[in-house]
């Protein structure tokens, strides 16, 4: 560094002052650290940052002077993180944050003009299980539909999820949905591996199932019949009302009634 810039490199007391002005409380702002020259006739000095919730930063008081000046001049103060310091996670629009389940009541998505799932509706879809023309399509119900990536990326999700073959109740399920009558299966390619439970009494009801799912309400399976828990009591018998059935007698079925 130039001998020249003795003046602003000495100016540790000015730029601490300049931090204290910006700081909530004097022992926000540390010992000095270093400073750094940033160009001609400007120098950034650096204080160590004792705030809580800021590890690693550092106080940045950045002076310069006029030609020929012997007085240094404060250009700005700033907060700026040093090696290791701990840092917020890079801001995501809201938009690409959002999971399933975020959307509630009211909420709107953006649109999304290029969205990869999607294929104007004018265009063959390519389900080769469902041959309607696109030009059912061109009475503007829908202005895009589901192309193929769309329907495989629906169909991964619906499967690895807790109305696939692998939920804890479909793994203890006696039959499959296949094999269910309340199972409505999908129209096009989606048939071939999904259905809507139409069980009321099915955990399932109104979901979207795949076929090798299951749970406790399939229409063709049943227990058997459970037998009460109580104890059974003892028998009553009537000692005085007693019919006795000789068997020796000449006339089978006779019975000598003893009152």
């Amino acid at each position: 560094m130039p001998a020249k810039e003795a003046v602003l490199t000495g100016a540790v007391d000015l730029a601490r002052a300049a931090v204290l002005e910006v700081a909530e409380f004097p022992d926000a702002v540390g010992e000095h650290l270093g400073y750094d020259t940033e160009g001609q006739r400007l120098v950034s000095h650096y204080f160590a940052a004792n705030l809580p919730g800021y590890p690693g930063w550092k106080w940045v008081a950045t002076l310069t002077r006029a030609h020929r000046a012997r007085n240094a001049t404060v250009c700005e103060v700033e907060l700026m993180p040093g090696d290791g310091a701990l840092l917020a996670p890079q801001w995501v629009p809201w938009a690409e944050r959002l999971l399933p389940g975020d959307i509630g009541p009211g909420d709107v998505l953006p649109f999304q003009l290029d969205d990869p799932r999607l294929q104007p509706g004018y265009e063959p879809s390519g389900d080769v299980f469902d041959e309607a023309p696109a030009i059912a399509e061109l009475a503007l119900a829908r202005a895009r539909v589901l192309n193929e990536t769309g329907r495989e990326t629906a169909a991964q999700r619906w499967y690895r999820g807790s109305h696939g073959p692998t939920s804890a109740g479909s793994l203890k399920a006696s039959a499959a949905c296949v094999t269910c009558a309340f199972a409505l299966p999908l129209a096009g390619s989606m048939g071939q591996m999904f259905a809507v439970c139409a069980n009321e009494w099915s955990p399932d009801d109104g979901q979207v199932v795949s076929l090798d799912h299951g749970c406790g309400a399939h229409s063709e399976t049943d227990i058997d019949e459970q037998t009460t828990q109580w104890p059974e009591p003892a028998p009553f018998l009537n000692d005085n009302n007693i019919a006795i059935l000789d068997l020796a007698a000449d006339e089978p079925g006779s019975i000598e009634a003893i009152e």
